[in-house]
């Protein structure tokens, strides 16, 4: 292929699966991209681990196809950005080598630990919204090595994250991105960093030793890349290495949801709602807000549903296989032969309400013993009703977390989504309808690869601050408008979505405890 001279930056999205690597201009425009897989492993139940010396040797196999295939040339390339999977957390020795394999974000071993900090009552648990604390966060992993494997926590030099160990790699510098230490690690920007009686309480005073003591904000240079990297990954040495931060929350920027009132729309197997607000709030249900998180001088607030795509694709794989014969005869997938068939029936799915906690509940509730359910069902209701019914309970589990950010004094005025649920416009214009507020779709879906690739112009000073990167490098492709009749007509079946965990938790929390 052909390319226009630079100059050019590079995003890096380390993901649970694979790394990837993105080439971009100054317009925002996706070059091309490459990845490279590495292997989670799995050897207990609840575990995940990743080697970090694998993700340094993805890159590089990632990087050098880019780089042949684009025939760009290095010295074009002014900035490099990652962001990664977080909460994963890596320990290093003094030489800044693994002692073991990393925690991957989805491990939750330290379900323990995590009860036994909630159980604390501390002031700095008020990111998570005074409530429970989830197994995936910094202290808590860190918490049962420290009990578990005390020789691997001892003899660390350096615990960190994926993000921390790829900057090193790339620059030889020891930092910590303050997007991940703010969101997952308790640091606190604005009252001293890091809280020394919070990690003194739960036992874990040594480790604030552990954690690389420079803690640089996004879009700030962590520093150059080294000669080794350089011949690593076939780059120019000297290249800029921006700070990055949580894939998720470098999404905001490739979203240019960088002002108060937007939100971040993140879907997939799990929808993610990440917003900006200009000033701080705490409250139940609610994560964060998380200040200078993502940008100095915001506020970032947290939502999340666990099952979303994912309940599609259950519903797909065990119940829709039928379909399948009809989907090729048309020449089109199952989704959207489903999403015609869906289409044509009205709001509320005749009568049926479906709760979406397949695995839980992330917020509002934050209760993992919560399962779904759906309800209303009769003999006229067909695969095509309950296809639509998992849409809207979607639907209806985004705006419960909606009207929580709203209770706390946050609204949601614009909102900005990206991920494989976005091409179906029959599930956009359900979310737009069940929330009443428009709903942007962007060119480049993979917000993550280009938020890492806007950060890097920044911090290579090619734009003067984020906030014009975005406006130039994020293009939208369409906007899904809510119909207000239908989100009237919603507001009832939403009301009956919230009524349904309030009766049926009891229930559910009694089969959990007979389960287990």
């Amino acid at each position: 292929m052909t390319v226009q001279e630079g100059p050019y930056v590079v995003g890096i999205d380390g993901g649970t699966e694979s790394i990837r690597v993105g080439l971009f201009d100054l317009q925002g425009n996706l070059i091309l991209s490459k990845s490279s897989p590495y292997e989670t492993h799995h050897r207990q139940s609840g575990w995940a681990e990743q080697n970090p010396e694998a993700w340094w040797n993805s890159l590089k196999q990632a990087m050098a196809p880019l780089l042949s295939e684009s025939r760009v040339d290095p010295n074009d390339i002014r900035g490099i950005a990652a962001d990664t999977t977080c909460c994963t957390v890596v320990f290093l020795d003094e030489n800044m080598k693994p002692l073991r394999d990393a925690l991957l974000w989805m491990d939750v071993r330290a379900a323990k630990e995590a009860r036994l900090i909630a159980e604390t009552g501390h002031p700095a648990l008020k990111y998570n919204g005074f409530g429970n604390v989830s197994a995936e966060w910094m202290p808590c992993k860190a918490l049962w090595v420290k009990r578990n494997e005390p020789d691997i926590y001892r003899n660390a030099a350096v615990i960190c994250e994926y993000q921390d160990f790829l900057n090193h790699r790339l620059t030889g510098e020891k930092t910590a991105s303050i997007n991940n230490a703010s969101v997952r690690w308790y640091y606190d920007d604005e009252n001293g960093g890091f809280p020394a009686t919070f990690y003194e309480t739960i036992g874990l005073g040594d480790l604030l030793n552990k954690f690389p003591q420079r803690v640089v904000d996004m879009d700030q240079p962590v520093g150059r890349l080294t000669r080794e990297a350089a011949d690593h990954l076939g780059l120019k040495q000297g290249t800029v290495v921006a700070e990055g931060g949580a894939d998720a929350f470098v999404g905001m920027v490739g979203l240019n949801v960088i002002e108060p009132g937007r939100l971040a729309f993140i879907t997939g197997s799990s929808h993610l709602h990440l917003g900006m607000a200009s000033k701080a709030f705490h409250a139940k249900g609610i994560f964060g807000t998380y200040p200078n998180g993502v940008l100095r001088g915001q506020h970032t607030v947290e939502g999340g549903q666990i099952s979303t795509g994912s309940i599609l694709k259950w519903f797909k794989t065990h119940f829709l296989q039928g379909q399948a014969a009809t989907a090729k005869g048309l020449g089109q997938g199952i989704y959207s032969v489903m999403d015609e068939k869906a289409e044509k029936i009205p709001v509320g799915s005749e009568g049926l309400i479906l709760l979406d906690s397949f695995q839980g509940n992330r917020t509002p509730l934050v209760d993992p013993n919560l399962r779904g359910a759906i309800w209303g069902l009769s003999l006229r209701h067909g695969p095509e009703h309950i296809f639509r019914a998992i849409l809207e309970g979607i639907a209806y589990g985004t705006e419960f977390i909606f009207r929580q950010f709203k209770e706390a004094g946050y609204e949601t005025k614009e909102i900005y989504a990206c991920g494989g649920p976005t091409r179906s416009r029959l599930w956009m214009q359900i979310h737009a309808d069940v929330s009443g507020v428009p709903i942007s779709i962007p060119k480049v879906q993979d917000a993550p690869l280009l938020g890492s690739a806007i950060l890097a112009t920044v911090a290579s000073g090619l734009y003067p601050t984020v906030k014009e990167a975005a406006d130039n490098m994020v293009t939208i492709s369409r906007i899904v408008e809510p119909d207000a009749g239908s989100h009237e007509a919603y507001g009832f079946y939403v009301d009956r979505y919230i009524d349904t965990y309030q009766q049926m938790s009891p229930l559910m929390h009694q089969m959990s405890e007979h389960l287990h």
